[in-house]
């Protein structure tokens, strides 16, 4: 799919008419600009096409259109916090590459869940890993329901604190200098380290946001709507996608990347470390990583190997795993950097999603066998 696409390309690939087409920009559904070839054409957004495309495929009943939301499909659940957007990702307005360029993980949680003033993280030293440390919080921690908002902010600050220490960043100040002190970093590795915390806060309604979402809708406090979160990120189709970039480099060294990769395909499942279904154009967050960073030698024959099959770019947990191998990071560091960045965004969809009031209880859509007349109280 092209970036930008004629008038004629868009209507055959949406297969509308002209004045169907005009309806979706005027919506704000198609991005549209001058042609800078010729100022008396239009050109149309290609990402927006594809999705509005996808969205026509799946139809358009209401069973259809459920059950496809929940799987890469449309919004369901209305949020300021974040959005993907045109091939960017967006805090509050603002691009997250942007942002990383300057701001820490402090900044971007008072951002993020609308405070004045940087976020203090508290010194924490707990024991034991990310589970334990938030059970521990959970277990003492009282309801969302009619708690000051300045009291939810600070048992969010502790979350991230207690998550921060089950990875090994103890003592005082920002997040990124305490991992540095204890994965004993360089400058480049703490800067590294800085902006990638910045670009994983938050990424709009991924599966582990969805369960936070639905444990804070049921006013359950905050610690405990970050396990919930921590428990969907532990699954291997989530959070595991370091582990299993991990596993293809290592197969790829010792067979060839093309060996590699062809295996890996023929399983049925993606390719971890390259592509997003949410950048058809590549990952902002692992193209401003590695902007600063080249990865070694193995790294880079696995990436023009998958460039060269398949036309895919790294995404963000590529380029985690080349900081990884470039400042020696200690084993799961990957996975501790993303779940301490986006126990922040958590943190921000809890709070908002409480202060709907609203509870998150979708139905299912039954397919299974229906009951016979003479079952116990079927209506007659």
């Amino acid at each position: 799919m092209r970036e930008w696409m004629t008038r004629e390309e868009a209507l055959a690939k949406l297969n509308v008419r002209p004045q169907t087409l005009y309806a979706y920009v005027s919506r704000g559904q198609i991005e549209r600009r001058g042609d800078p070839a010729d100022p008396r054409r239009s050109l149309y957004r290609g990402d927006d096409i594809l999705a509005l495309s996808d969205r026509r495929a799946r139809g358009r009943r209401q069973a259809s259109v459920a059950a496809s939301t929940l799987a890469w499909g449309e919004p369901v659940i209305p949020t300021a916090i974040a959005t993907v957007s045109h091939g960017e990702l967006i805090y509050r307005g603002e691009a997250a590459t942007a942002l990383a360029a300057h701001m820490g993980l402090e900044e971007v949680a008072a951002l993020l869940w609308e405070q004045p003033e940087a976020i203090v993280f508290p010194e924490v030293a707990v024991a034991g890993d990310p589970f334990q440390a938030l059970a521990a919080l959970a277990g003492r921690a009282r309801s969302l329901i009619g708690r000051p908002a300045a009291k939810l902010v600070n048992e969010g600050a502790m979350c991230v604190a207690a998550m921060a220490s089950a990875f090994g960043a103890v003592g005082a100040g920002p997040i990124h200098q305490r991992l540095s002190a204890a994965w004993a970093l360089d400058a480049e590795g703490e800067e590294l380290v800085r902006q990638a915390l910045v670009l994983l806060a938050d990424h709009e309604l991924n599966p582990s946001t969805f369960a936070v979402r639905v444990a804070a809708s049921t006013g359950a406090g905050v610690p405990a709507c970050i396990l919930a979160g921590l428990a969907t990120l532990s699954g291997p189709k989530h959070g595991g996608a370091g582990a299993a970039l991990e596993s293809l480099l290592t197969e790829a060294i010792n067979t060839s990347a093309d060996a590699a990769i062809e295996r890996w395909l023929a399983t049925g499942h993606g390719l971890p470390g390259f592509g997003h279904p949410l950048y058809p154009y590549g990952d902002p967050r692992g193209r401003a990583l590695l902007a600063h960073i080249q990865p070694d030698e193995e790294l880079a024959m696995l990436q023009d190997a998958v460039m060269d099959m398949l036309g895919l770019q790294p995404n963000i947990d590529f380029a985690l795993l080349a900081i990884a191998r470039r400042h020696a990071l200690p084993p799961r560091s990957g996975l501790g950097l993303f779940a301490i960045a986006r126990t922040v965004g958590w943190v921000a969809h809890a709070l908002e999603q409480a202060s709907t009031g609203a509870i998150i209880r979708p139905r299912a859509h039954y397919h299974g066998r229906s009951p016979s007349a003479s079952s116990p109280g079927f209506p007659t």
